[in-house]
């Protein structure tokens, strides 16, 4: 199908301005799949923050990202950012939705044309009530085929892809290890560290603090400036410095990855990848070819001294082929034709009903929350 002109409305988050200086990776794919279908021909209007940069048309409700100013009040803002989106709805063919699920709530009570949600994970169990609702609304992309709900359909698993052109080659092993994103236990830096220590090799990390009480208890009493470094939250090109030069990334999650932004960052700098064998991961990381999958921390620290043998090259050409900004724009073009010609998705069967009534606690995808189960839910 050729979608040369169509009117597409893609929604993004406004954490941060799109394209981000750093970290968000949800600003980043939002951009990304905007700029990418901007120059397949496609009339894009990207709704982000005011101070967001895109060569195609800008909607926005708040001038800066909500992490940018803490004064604002992001239930607000998120809320108007939405609605302003489904107020100009009719001017549309098509509305990407990459924020999330309420979005979904906006959509079962209007009219808006065909609406694909690019699903970016799972928070908490009770997400489900959202997403199972705007079913009978959105149709649904996955970022990895692990990461599905047993639950709902999708139309596919579109990987994330980014501009290798962006991220510098290097062909020469470093002498560091690095870890970079985001500090919280499920990113496990805390086995980043000891696996480090352990393999005798100096250890760079760069991410923002997600989560205080870990990185004050667990990773900052082992930060001293050499052999366990703190670079702080950096921007594109000391990322690309910090990824280029280094040995490897370590990728050691304490609960299955949804994607993994940082690992195809570090393969497109020919940097192989240390991670855990869970999630996303095998789908992205070729065992022994462009990192290692390791099941254990003593199973990441007998390979630590493999890594310079990888093939450099190996790494990139995987990101390349499978996760470049253009392969990840055909895979969404597909899905988009898919969604125009259903304009709404199928009622669900009665297998996925039966699905939906069992424990949204028990699932085989990741959550990043587990809180209290509410006894009044009535799964089966």
């Amino acid at each position: 199908m050729d979608l040369t002109g169509l009117r597409l409305a893609v929604l993004g988050a406004i954490s941060w301005p799109t394209p981000p200086p750093g970290y968000g990776p949800w600003e980043q794919i939002a951009f990304n799949v905007a700029d990418g279908m901007r120059r397949r021909g496609l009339d894009v209007t990207l709704f982000a923050t005011g101070n967001s940069r895109f060569d195609g048309k800008l909607a926005s409700v708040v001038p800066v990202g909500l992490n940018e100013d803490p004064a604002l009040n992001g239930e607000i803002f998120t809320a108007l950012h939405i609605a302003e989106l489904f107020a100009r709805a009719r001017e549309f063919d098509l509305i990407h939705n990459h924020l999330d699920w309420k979005p979904l709530t906006y959509a079962l009570a209007t009219d808006s044309p065909p609406l694909v949600t690019t699903i970016h994970g799972f928070s908490s169990p009770q997400i489900l009530a959202a997403y199972y609702a705007g079913a009978a609304r959105s149709f649904y992309c996955s970022i990895s085929n692990a990461d599905r709900d047993p639950g709902l359909e999708y139309l596919a698993t579109t990987y994330n892809g980014i501009d290798p052109a962006q991220f510098t080659f290097s062909n020469k092993p470093g002498d560091y290890l690095c870890f970079l994103g985001r500090f919280h236990p499920e990113k496990g830096t805390h086995l980043a560290i000891e696996i480090a220590r352990r393999a005798g090799v100096r250890l760079k990390m760069a991410a923002i603090p997600h989560d205080e009480a870990y990185f004050r208890e667990q990773v900052a009493p082992h930060i001293d400036g050499d052999r366990v470094q703190f670079l702080g939250a950096i921007e594109r090109e000391a990322r690309n410095e910090l990824l280029s030069e280094a040995l490897g990334l370590i990728h050691m999650t304490t609960r299955p990855e949804r994607f993994g932004m940082t690992l195809i960052e570090a393969m497109a700098c020919g940097t192989p990848v240390l991670g855990a064998r869970m999630g996303s991961l095998p789908e992205i990381v070729v065992d022994g070819v462009t990192g290692f999958l390791c099941d254990t921390v003593d199973d990441a620290v007998e390979r630590v001294p493999h890594l310079a043998a990888l093939e450099r090259r190996a790494c990139r050409t995987r990101v390349e082929r499978e996760f470049s900004v253009e392969r990840m724009i055909d895979r969404y073009l597909a899905a988009y034709g898919r969604a125009l010609e259903l304009r709404l998705p199928p009622p669900p069967s009665e297998h996925l009903k039966e699905i939906r009534r069992h424990d949204w606690w028990d699932r085989p995808m990741a959550y990043t929350e587990i809180p209290p189960k509410p006894k009044n839910l009535g799964f089966i």
